[in-house]
């Protein structure tokens, strides 16, 4: 960077909202750039785990170590939260992951507004859950989007994206982390030209929208009516969460990993969905049509395990 603009970057203040650990790259590149990273905004500690112990958000945690001020709003529009934002007097906002709707009054406080780091590329997958729709319907590629944000859901014009390929046998949380990355190397290529008024923000295509709603731990109940091949991207598009599962002896089985086999392949077994078999020493479970074939699995109250090792003591699994 040219002398005279980094002397004009290090006095660009900057506020920084993000919340899991998609986020932490892009924090941590904003802390090392040559910007003035003023504040953070994350969501509030909540309760973690089987002592349900409070547990700070990771971004907090990062932040604290970075030496940087944090606040934890319950809600942004808060008139305490709006007040340190107007003290703090951003020249910009990132966003990345907050989990929370930023309104007018906090978009409008930037000169330079609020960006978004969003891990899809929009128009396509607007929403709460990009990464895990992207694998869920199959989707070839996915990739970071850099958009400066408006009112809407994810409708603000873009500056930049990158795509990457998604990997066969990917789920949601490699593909996160992957994405994590891409992300706070695009907004670091990306912030100096938007910044210097070279990089013009440009709308999204309207027809081409698609959207990934919320995720609920509901939704992880696999439904063998559908197809295996549907199943298994279920499974990598819901891992770490909300997790996929079925019923075993009246406890949910959790799926880990699991594939798809053609039908040319299946073995001769009962044609109602969710009937069980054995497919060449590991347990699988009948759809519509294939078989769900279960890598791994983590019966109730066990640690993951093979499901080769799953099937050597699961009594009556294809009686």
């Amino acid at each position: 960077m040219h002398y005279y603009a980094t002397i004009r970057a290090m006095s660009t203040r900057l506020v920084f909202m993000g919340s899991p650990e998609f986020a932490l790259p892009t924090l941590q590149v904003l802390a090392e750039a040559p910007y003035l990273l003023v504040g953070v905004v994350t969501q509030p500690d909540r309760p973690a785990g089987r002592g349900r112990k409070l547990t700070p958000p990771p971004i907090k945690t990062l932040a604290l170590d970075l030496g940087l001020p944090v606040i934890q709003p319950a809600r942004l529009k808060e008139p305490a939260a709006i007040a340190q934002l107007q003290e703090w007097a951003p020249d910009l906002i990132v966003v990345t992951a907050y989990g929370q709707i930023l309104r007018p009054a906090v978009l409008d406080l930037p000169q330079h507004g609020c960006l978004n780091v969003h891990a899809s590329l929009l128009p396509r997958w607007r929403g709460a859950a990009p990464i895990q729709a992207a694998i869920l319907h199959g989707d070839p590629q996915t990739g970071i989007t850099i958009m400066r944000m408006d009112p809407g859901l994810d409708t603000g014009p873009i500056l930049n994206q990158r795509t990457i390929a998604i990997y066969p046998d990917e789920d949601a949380g490699s593909l996160a982390n992957r994405l994590a990355e891409l992300g706070a190397k695009l907004l670091a290529e990306t912030l100096p030209g938007y910044l210097a008024g070279e990089i013009q923000p440009q709308p999204q295509d309207e027809s081409q929208v698609t959207y990934a709603p919320m995720l609920s731990k509901e939704e992880g109940r696999l439904n063998f009516n559908q197809p295996a091949e549907s199943l298994a991207r279920r499974v990598r598009a819901f891992t770490p969460w909300p997790g996929a599962y079925t019923l075993w002896q009246g406890q949910p089985l959790k799926i880990l990993r699991a594939h798809a086999a053609h039908r040319s392949a299946e073995p001769t077994s009962p044609r109602n969905p969710g009937t069980h078999a054995n497919h060449g020493g590991l347990p699988a479970i009948k759809a519509n049509p294939g078989l769900l074939i279960l890598d791994e699995v983590q019966p109730a109250g066990k640690r993951a395990m093979s499901g080769e090792v799953f099937l050597h003591g699961a009594r009556g699994w294809d009686d």
